[in-house]
């Protein structure tokens, strides 16, 4: 069996090497050339598998090793007969981390308290959102959740998109993207959204780490520039790599897209993939993928960290604090607004962060 692997995925090699024959290359490679051979991919988001890259392959099974599939051709690949699987779920704890690393820089700069005078809205309650609510009622926070397909299945306990624009004081994402259906999610925080929230007076922070194309960039910079909108947290971006420079200055975080990279949540989707893609060939085959553990002195650091950037962001002492030792996104966030030409090298050499 020959498969093509996204060298990007890591501690995949090992395992991988116990099925087939792989080929590692980076996603600018995994081209119709290179894949006409394979019997299998791996990938991540960067690459779209559809038609042009698949169209006379031999390929018969694709999983992405992320959470989000959108990047799939899925009707392409199910007309042609491809199996295809994503991994959900595999770091939804990862993204909490980063909304809870937020949500603690965000008190730091004073514009929320992390008591129950605040109001966090989570819009899209699956993996990621259920753990976010957790996270936020451990810490004492009031949320609201938003889930239309789950409220319109009948469910208990969701607010309308009404609610959460009138009471929260933070807004989190955390939806797939779907460009059409019954819920559609692109610019679903566009001009109506923005131009809601003029409405009423609760200036809320916006905090993105689902889909770039969920948050209308332009609507979103003139909320920023009106007061409509009080700050906003960036992880995922639209047309990335090439991010707006406008709302990377606006943003008071902006990071990456690696919300939802760390070591742990990385092995896990490793360990999903590998098992799919064994499960689809009949092999019996089980995969135990660990991340390394942290050094006794590690201190969060992201690709490109200068010591000299510091002073820029003082972790207080403090057990309430320490979290931020283990994942601060306020580093990545000064990293990228001074390197923002090195959105890309920041996300494939990211560093050790474990949850």
């Amino acid at each position: 069996m020959n498969i093509i692997i996204d060298s990007s995925i890591p501690y995949i090699r090992p395992f991988a090497e116990r099925i087939g024959a792989c080929t590692f290359l980076p996603a600018s490679e995994i081209t119709p050339e290179a894949v006409r051979e394979a019997d299998a991919l791996i990938v991540r988001t960067r690459t779209r598998c559809d038609r042009s890259l698949l169209e006379g392959s031999r390929v018969q099974f694709v999983a992405t090793a992320t959470i989000g599939f959108d990047h799939l051709d899925t009707e392409y690949l199910d007309r042609q007969g491809i199996a295809w699987t994503n991994c959900p779920g595999c770091n939804a704890s990862s993204v909490a981390q980063y909304v809870h690393g937020v949500l603690l820089r965000l008190a730091l700069a004073g514009l929320l308290r992390l008591d129950g005078s605040t109001t966090i809205g989570i819009v899209g309650v699956g993996h990621v959102g259920t753990l976010v609510n957790n996270l936020c009622r451990r810490l004492g926070l009031r949320t609201l959740l938003c889930d239309p397909p789950r409220q319109m299945r009948g469910e208990k306990g969701f607010s309308p998109m009404g609610d959460v624009m009138r009471e929260a004081d933070v807004i989190t994402f955390h939806v797939p993207l779907e460009r059409d259906g019954a819920h559609p999610t692109y610019h679903m925080a566009g001009d109506t959204f923005f131009e809601e929230l003029r409405n009423n007076s609760r200036c809320p922070v916006i905090v993105n780490s689902s889909r770039g194309e969920v948050v209308d960039t332009p609507s979103l910079i003139r909320a920023l520039d009106d007061g409509a909108v009080r700050a906003a947290a960036i992880d995922t971006w639209e047309d990335e790599p090439n991010i707006s420079t406008a709302l990377l200055q606006r943003a008071i975080l902006a990071t990456p897209h690696i919300a939802g990279y760390s070591a742990d949540g990385k092995a896990h989707a490793t360990k999903m993939s590998l098992e799919a893609l064994a499960l689809h060939f009949g092999l019996k085959e089980t995969f135990k993928v660990l991340p390394p553990p942290l050094p006794p002195d590690y201190c969060y650091r992201p690709f490109g960290f200068e010591d000299s950037f510091a002073a820029h962001c003082p972790i207080p002492e403090g057990l309430q604090f320490h979290p931020l030792l283990r994942f601060d996104p306020l580093r990545d966030t000064i990293v990228l607004k001074h390197h923002p030409e090195s959105f890309e090298a920041m996300r494939s050499r990211y560093p050790l962060r474990r949850e």
